[in-house]
């Protein structure tokens, strides 16, 4: 049996698509694992959770990057297909509410985050704002963060019909920041200084919690998740060096470092 050579062991050449939420980590990961072991090539696109899982399927992809766990139907056609796929958590995200830095508006229930985000709220004044038309931002309903927002804070209620769909989570931030009625939600490491994330009550009111890393570590913040990555059997071996090193000690403090939660 021939040993394998040492020097090109953890050099690793693959493909990442999906999440946008795990984009720029998984960029990071890429870059810094890239330096480390020269000659790695490692690239990385969004689209969203539901696109990188299809790429999964169609072999488009060595790892779909998710932001929500793979649902039934896409576990069952990986199984027609003849495929085994891994699941593997890399880290935490928090889901952060935001408005337009110009917005006095500072904290919601979550009672009053769906009724926004379903329509029955649409102006600022009726939960203490300006008065002023509520313009909804979403995900798109491929993305994992739209399925995770409906379904933990919108109690599985549909979006209002008015809401601007984006394609990718840094036009939502963009949006946001450019318009004076808008709220949106993004993961954790998108918020910037051009929008103001708001803080939740999931206790009708008692309580208000701040979106950061910190207190979506200890689950104070009531919105977080875990982030995903799916590996089919026959990329396994070859993305293996990546992973290890993700969960390791190194990996992790990169998660801190890009503003996501780190798995210990």
């Amino acid at each position: 049996m021939m040993m394998p050579n040492v020097a090109n062991a953890q050099k690793v050449v693959c493909k990442i698509k999906g999440s946008d939420t795990c984009l720029p980590l998984s960029q990071k990961f890429a870059e810094v694992y890239g330096k480390k072991f020269p000659g790695s090539g490692i690239s990385v696109v969004g689209g969203g959770s539901g696109v990188g899982l299809a790429a999964l399927l169609s072999n488009t992809t060595d790892i779909a990057q998710s932001s929500r766990k793979m649902k039934m139907d896409e576990k069952m056609k990986m199984k027609e297909a003849g495929k085994s796929v891994k699941e593997t958590i890399i880290a935490y995200d928090a889901l952060a509410v935001i408005v337009n830095p110009s917005n006095n508006v500072s904290k919601l229930t979550r009672e009053q985050l769906e009724s926004i985000f379903t329509g029955k709220t649409t102006n600022w004044k009726q939960v203490g704002g300006p008065d002023l038309k509520i313009i909804v931002y979403s995900r798109e309903t491929s993305s994992g963060t739209y399925e995770f927002f409906k379904e933990h804070v919108m109690n599985k209620k549909n979006f209002v019909s008015s809401a601007l769909l984006m394609a990718a989570t840094g036009a939502v931030v963009q949006s946001v920041s450019q318009t004076k009625g808008a709220i949106g939600y993004v993961g954790l490491a998108y918020i910037e200084k051009d929008v103001k994330a708001l803080t939740v009550s999931y206790d009708k009111g008692k309580t208000y919690v701040t979106p950061n890393v910190e207190n979506a570590k200890s689950k104070k913040y009531p919105i977080t998740r875990p982030l995903y990555y799916y590996v089919s059997g026959a990329s396994a071996a070859k993305v293996n060096p990546l992973l290890q090193f993700i969960l390791s000690a190194e990996g992790q403090k990169i998660v801190l470092a890009e503003g996501y939660v780190p798995l210990s």
